[in-house]
C-alpha cells in the first residue's frame, strides 16, 4: 500500500503501526521518527517566511492573503505522481494542515483510485479511535490493539483527577494568549491537574493575557503550537511582561514550564500519552530532558 500523509499526526500514527515503509509522500512539518522521513517526498509548503513571531504568524492568518489552508500550498503533480492507494488528512483546524476538501479536489483531478480519510480526533479517545481506524484500512489491527492497550495502562497509571488539584494554564499559542484545547484538559487531568479556560474536546479561541492574572494559576506550561522550545524561551517576554504576571501564584512558587508543544501536545496522535506523563512530572516538581523550567 502507498500512503501520503498531509497531517504530521497521522505520520506519528503510519509510524507506530510499522508502516513507514508504506509512506510514500509526507508534509513540510512532518519530523518524527527522526532520521526516517529524509528520503520520503515532501507534497507541502507553506507561504509563510521563516522566523516569524506568534503575533506575526496570526497576523498572516487574519490578514486578506491568507485564509486557513491558504496558507499551505499542495503540489498536486508530485501528488498525482507518488500514486498514493491511501492519503490521510484532516479537516479539524484549516491552519494546521491541508484541508480535506482541498486534498478531495485535488484527487477528483487523478486518473486512478485512492482514497481519502480525514481523521478528526477532539480527545484522547478520539486519538485511539484514528489510530484503530488507519490500522482498519492498512491490516495492521494488531499492532493498534497494542499501541491502544499500553496508553490505556499509562494513562491509568497517572495520578487523574483529584479534589485541590493545582490550577493549570496550558498555553497553545502566546499572541494572542490560546490555551490548550481539545485533548489538552484530558492530559492535564490525567497528569492530576485542573485545567484552567478549556475542558476536554473544546476548541481554543483568543483570550486577553488580562484574564490570567484572575485565574491566578498554580502552574503554567507553555507549548505553543508549532514552536520549538527554543522559539518559545525566545518570545516569552510576551507573557512574563504582562501586568500582575509576578504575582501569579505559579510565578511565586517557580512553577512555569516550556515544552515541545508539537511533539507532545499540539498533535492528535499517540505521543498525546507522553505529554500527559510529562504533565505528571511538571506537576510533581520534577523535570526531564523533554521539559524546560523557567526561572522566576
Amino acid at each position: 500500500m502507498r500512503i501520503v500523509s498531509l497531517l504530521p499526526a497521522a505520520t506519528d500514527i503510519v509510524a507506530m503501526l510499522g508502516l513507514t515503509g508504506h509512506l510514500v509522500g509526507r508534509t513540510h512539518e512532518c519530523d518524527w521518527p527522526p532520521g526516517e522521513l529524509t528520503d520520503i517526498p515532501a507534497v507541502t509548503a507553506t507561504s509563510l517566511p521563516g522566523a516569524l513571531t506568534s503575533r506575526e504568524i496570526s497576523a498572516a492568518i487574519a490578514g486578506d492573503a491568507h485564509r486557513g489552508s491558504s496558507l499551505y500550498q499542495l503540489d498536486v503533480a508530485v501528488l498525482e505522481d507518488l500514486k498514493p492507494d491511501l492519503i490521510l488528512t484532516q479537516d479539524l483546524c484549516d491552519v494546521c494542515a491541508v484541508s480535506y476538501e482541498r486534498v478531495n479536489d485535488a484527487v477528483r483531478l487523478m486518473d486512478f483510485d485512492t482514497r481519502v480519510v480525514s481523521l478528526e480526533a477532539r480527545t484522547i479517545a478520539g486519538i485511539l479511535d484514528t489510530v484503530d481506524a488507519v490500522a482498519a484500512l492498512t491490516g495492521t489491527d494488531e499492532r493498534a490493539a497494542k499501541i491502544r492497550a499500553d496508553s490505556e495502562r499509562r494513562l491509568a497509571a497517572l495520578p487523574g483527577p483529584a479534589a485541590g488539584a493545582p490550577r493549570v494554564l496550558f498555553v497553545e499559542w502566546l499572541d494572542p494568549l490560546m490555551p490548550g484545547g481539545h485533548w489538552v484538559p484530558e492530559q492535564i487531568s490525567y497528569a492530576g491537574g485542573q485545567s484552567l479556560l478549556l475542558g476536554p474536546g473544546a476548541h481554543s479561541t483568543p483570550h486577553r493575557w488580562s484574564v490570567v492574572a484572575d485565574l491566578a494559576p498554580d502552574v503554567v506550561v507553555f507549548g505553543p503550537c508549532g514552536f520549538t522550545p527554543k522559539q518559545t524561551l525566545d518570545e516569552l517576554s510576551v507573557a512574563t511582561a504582562q501586568p500582575g504576571w509576578a504575582d501569579l501564584p505559579a510565578v511565586r512558587d517557580g512553577q512555569v514550564w516550556v515544552v515541545d508543544g508539537p511533539a507532545y501536545f499540539n498533535r492528535p496522535g499517540p505521543r498525546v500519552v507522553d505529554g500527559a506523563e510529562i504533565l505528571a512530572a511538571v506537576l510533581a516538581g520534577r523535570s526531564d530532558s523533554r521539559t524546560q523550567h523557567v526561572p522566576t
